[in-house]
């Protein structure tokens, strides 16, 4: 037996049992999700999780940890897109913790399984062979990384000597997410320089951000590339994906596409699986796992489709870190030469447990589930004739109003109201946006967990709540 060094347990049977003892608990929580809505923090949280040291640590994550969560477990959490954990995420959990994979290079499991995981989602999405890619810690990282490498394409030598006095030029619609102003601002092109094309019926207009190319380089500007989002953040609308192809092939910038949540309708039935059609033909997509892939925190991807280039903007090895023929230093390529981490955690093991343990078609099933609850919400809205419909959903975000015929100024602090009442009493998670001037109750459903009679029970409670307020 190995000398005991202070760190690992000096009991180990004494360990298995606590071990089993939170395995227990944490299934159980799993399986009973639906008992555990979000609730406000307690006072005095801090103090119960100020660092002393010693006692039981399974017990305390069984009574305080565990207890205070975000809410996005329970089935009726749909105020902003998160994923709502699957229980092959503790499964890959427990094994992750005994591998304590560095999945930045060497040759071992971990690099392969994510590959694989990678080689998936591309063909997924429609990429080709050779597609590059790297698991990251979302899609604000993923964005970062996929304009680096298109910074990298339009200025040779911009790694070593800066981009010096060109000026470049990003383009994107009205709300797209902010992880494209981020990025704009970590790699030094300003979020001055990010233009706001106009929409048409919900897509960015193609015909302007030809246009405005076009008045940009007569400017003596360089358009760097156009972002084309597969679900907005608000809304969850889809832009022409094909259109925007089109128009980066002929002007010769780089798209990219967030597809944060949405680009997994790729999984989806029709019609909802034709929202992303073109998305194979984007230079770069960035998506996450842990929103509409359902797996727990974090893991989101960036895809490129020219390895070269993925490479190219980020490969840079000091002599500790050459690599090998052979031994634990071989296994080329190293996921350090295809983004910012050199330290990377096995994201790839609670994808692929998923995927083994459900199959492609069940995520496919899910999403598809997803979208038609939205439909379902608002019918149950179109039906209550004091209630107000938004926009019908294009995918799975359900935006409307408790009442209708009051003043936007009113409904908007109704619906404010009765967001905030709904969270905190746990019968649903509603966030709000803003439709026309009017603040709206926005649902945004990409729970797994979600059924048909929690749809209808949340949209009576919120009817309920506004007669009593009104």
């Amino acid at each position: 037996m190995a000398e005991n060094n202070g760190l690992d347990p000096q009991d180990w049977d004494a360990f298995r049992a606590e071990a089993h003892g939170l395995l227990d608990a944490a299934i159980d929580r799993m399986r009973d999700a639906a008992d555990h809505p979000w609730q406000p923090v307690p006072e005095g949280l801090e103090d119960v999780y100020a660092i002393r040291g010693g006692g039981d640590v399974g017990a305390r994550l069984i009574s305080d940890v565990m207890p205070h969560h975000g809410g996005n477990t329970h089935p009726r959490f749909w105020g902003w897109v998160q994923g709502t954990g699957l229980s092959s995420d503790i499964l890959s959990g427990i094994a992750g913790a005994v591998i304590n994979a560095n999945v930045g290079g060497r040759d071992h499991g971990a690099v392969y399984m994510e590959r694989a995981v990678i080689d998936w989602a591309r063909r997924c999405m429609g990429m080709p062979d050779g597609a590059s890619g790297v698991l990251v810690t979302g899609t604000s990282q993923a964005t970062v990384l996929a304009f680096a490498a298109a910074r990298v394409r339009a200025l040779d030598g911009v790694r070593q000597a800066g981009q010096g006095d060109a000026r470049l030029i990003a383009y994107a619609a009205q709300g797209v997410h902010n992880a494209t102003r981020k990025a704009v601002e970590l790699i030094g092109i300003g979020s001055d320089n990010l233009r706001f094309v106009p929409v048409r019926d919900g897509q960015m207009d193609c015909g302007a951000l030809r246009r405005m190319i076009a008045a940009d380089r007569a400017a003596g500007a360089v358009p760097l590339l156009v972002v084309g989002t597969a679900g907005s953040v608000d809304m969850g609308l889809f832009d022409d994906l094909n259109g925007l192809a089109d128009a980066a092939r002929d002007e010769g910038i780089w798209l990219h596409v967030d597809g944060a949540f949405g680009a997994w309708t790729r999984l989806a039935a029709d019609p909802w699986r034709g929202l992303t059609d073109g998305i194979g033909r984007a230079d770069s997509i960035a998506l996450d796992f842990h929103k509409w892939m359902y797996v727990g925190y974090d893991c989101g991807l960036v895809l490129m489709r020219s390895e070269e280039e993925h490479r190219a903007a980020f490969a840079a090895r000091p002599a500790y870190l050459q690599g090998a023929e052979r031994g634990l230093a071989g296994g080329d390529p190293w996921y350090c030469d295809y983004g910012v981490d050199l330290s990377r955690a096995n994201r790839a093991l609670r994808v692929w447990c998923a995927l083994e343990s459900r199959g492609e078609a069940a995520f496919g099933d899910a999403i598809t589930r997803n979208c038609a609850l939205a439909g379902l919400m608002h019918d149950e809205v179109g039906r209550r004739s004091s209630m107000l419909q938004g926009p019908a959903p294009v995918s799975a975000i359900c935006v409307f109003s408790a009442r209708r015929g009051l003043s936007p100024a009113d409904q908007s602090a109704l619906n404010a109201r009765i967001a905030q009442t709904l969270q905190e009493n746990g019968e649903a998670v509603f966030s709000t946006t803003d439709v026309g001037g009017t603040t709206m109750l926005r649902a945004a459903i990409t729970n797994h967990r979600t059924s048909e009679p929690d749809v209808r029970a949340a949209v009576a409670a919120v009817d309920a709540l506004a007669e009593e307020l009104t």
